[in-house]
């Protein structure tokens, strides 16, 4: 880890757990160098909110006892895991980014923690998002502001920015997140560092507002590929409590052994903003880029948009959809009770009709079929994960971008919105600094339902981009970070 003494817990997760099962580190030592990265670096950048030391010393001391009795260990025995403060954890504070749950601590874990500490997961910490996980910033009025990893002034993007910070900075080797506009996929971005959007229904989660809906969906992040495949093996799920879990599902573990695909073998459409969604110049200008130094490997690699004619107002209007079925109760108790972004969007859904719905919904279904369509010609989508380099984190989203004047926070959001609204998997891979030197993010999207082979197509790509200078993962400075906090006394 670039300017500071490499500790256990800048290793990979997989290689992690693989010393830990032939006895060659002690999750004691990983537990306490994760804390150690904690403590040195967390002060400057405010990822990690709740912490659970204690009880995380005495499970990884369990952990060891095991691994020295010889016991079968799970796929995560004795890793630090960080979850995002919008599920429910045991024992720890859990606060949705909202003052109304500032002292909540839950009784029991949600599905996706107790199926992690069954695995031998450590829960650690949580990491901080912003209120209910509605913004493109990672900014709360319990915790505050997370900074970004590369320059702490600046906004990690949400709503998981607590966890891809804590993933740039390896203060924990995995974490989870969650994702309905792009909120896996923008922090990953941001912070130089992989998440994954599952094909809705492969992790299945007990706590959806509207069951059947495609928009939201919890997913793994991880600092590389393999790394991010392992965990998403132990979140997968066929929970019948999700009416979109696929009650066919097998081995879930079975996607944690990934291999790469041969890339002169592929398909691959190019798209700067799906055609539709704002995107500063300098990032099409790095994109662009990108995809020339790229295309030579690949099989073949056009330039096409696919028909999203409509989308925008189609995802406002069913994503109010979510907003009015989760807040309801706190709205018309006291408006006041909901913060900005979370109560412009219900009051935004009181506007619209059933009218609207419907229509919304038919233009969703019209889209998807096209998009069907348009993967009948190409085996997978390349894109920006995100349309902008970070703004200034207190700041609750840019109101332009470049020239380009915006109205909300989600106007930055179309490159990922539109692809959640599609229901396919999507990748968030590093590649390489923007103009301004911060992380650059390519996202790379698969069929519907083919997350192992995107998950392959993705390990692929980041293989390649190792041996491309400008392309590798970019790494933050430690030491820097360590600075921040001397300077400001925190």
């Amino acid at each position: 880890m670039k300017g500071a003494a490499a500790l256990l817990c800048d290793l990979p997760a997989v290689e992690l757990r693989r010393l830990i099962g032939t006895r060659r580190i002690s999750p004691v030592q990983l537990l306490r160098d994760c804390i150690s990265r904690i403590e040195a670096v967390n002060p400057a950048v405010n990822a990690v909110v709740a912490t659970d030391f204690d009880r995380g010393l005495d499970a990884a001391r369990d952990a060891e006892a095991a691994v020295m009795r010889g016991d079968r260990l799970g796929p995560l025995h004795g890793l630090p895991v960080g979850i995002k403060d919008l599920n429910d954890t045991a024992g720890l504070r859990t606060t949705y980014g909202s003052p109304m749950f500032r002292d909540n601590v839950p009784e029991k874990d949600e599905r996706i923690v107790a199926a992690l500490r069954q695995a031998g997961a450590i829960i650690l910490a949580k990491t901080n998002t912003p209120e209910f996980g509605t913004g493109g910033n990672t900014l709360n009025d319990v915790y505050g502001a997370t900074g970004n990893a590369f320059d702490p002034a600046l906004s990690c993007a949400g709503s998981s920015g607590g966890s891809g910070v804590a993933l740039a900075t390896s203060m924990l080797p995995l974490c989870t997140g969650s994702d309905t506009g792009g909120s896996l996929r923008k922090p990953a971005a941001w912070s130089g560092v992989v998440g994954f959007r599952p094909t809705p229904g492969l992790v299945a989660s007990e706590k959806r507002r509207i069951g059947w809906s495609t928009l939201s969906v919890q997913g793994p992040m991880g600092r590389d590929v393999a790394d991010t495949a392992l965990l998403l093996g132990v979140m997968a799920s066929a929970d019948s409590r999700d009416p979109m879990a696929d009650p066919r599902l097998g081995d879930p573990q079975a996607l944690t052994l990934r291999r790469p695909v041969d890339l002169s073998s592929l398909r691959v459409a190019t798209t700067v903003d799906l055609g539709f969604a704002p995107v500063a110049p300098s990032i099409r200008r790095v994109f662009l880029s990108r995809m020339a130094a790229l295309a030579p490997a690949l099989g073949r690699c056009e330039a096409e948009d696919p028909d999203m004619a409509g989308i925008d107002r189609a995802y406002r209007v069913i994503r109010c959809a979510n907003f009015l079925a989760g807040f309801r109760k706190y709205y018309e108790q006291d408006p006041a009770l909901l913060g900005r972004n979370t109560r412009s969007n219900y009051e935004e859904g009181l506007r619209y009709s059933l009218a609207d719905v419907a229509a919304a919904q038919a233009e969703q279904t019209r889209i998807y079929r096209a998009f069907q369509d348009f993967f009948t010609r190409h085996d997978l989508l390349l894109l920006p994960c995100q349309a902008l380099t970070p703004f200034p984190k207190e700041l609750p989203f840019p109101t332009e971008m470049e020239g380009i004047p915006l109205t909300g926070y989600f106007d930055t959001s179309g490159v990922t919105y539109g692809i959640s609204m599609m229901g396919h998997p999507a990748i968030c891979i590093p590649c390489g600094l923007d103009e301004n030197r911060m992380p650059f993010g390519l996202q790379v999207v698969g069929p519907r339902g083919a997350d192992a082979f995107t998950l392959d197509a993705a390990l692929a790509l980041e293989r390649h981009f190792a041996d491309i200078a400008e392309c590798r993962r970019p790494l933050p400075d430690l030491a820097a970070l360590a600075t921040v906090r001397t300077a400001t006394g925190s």
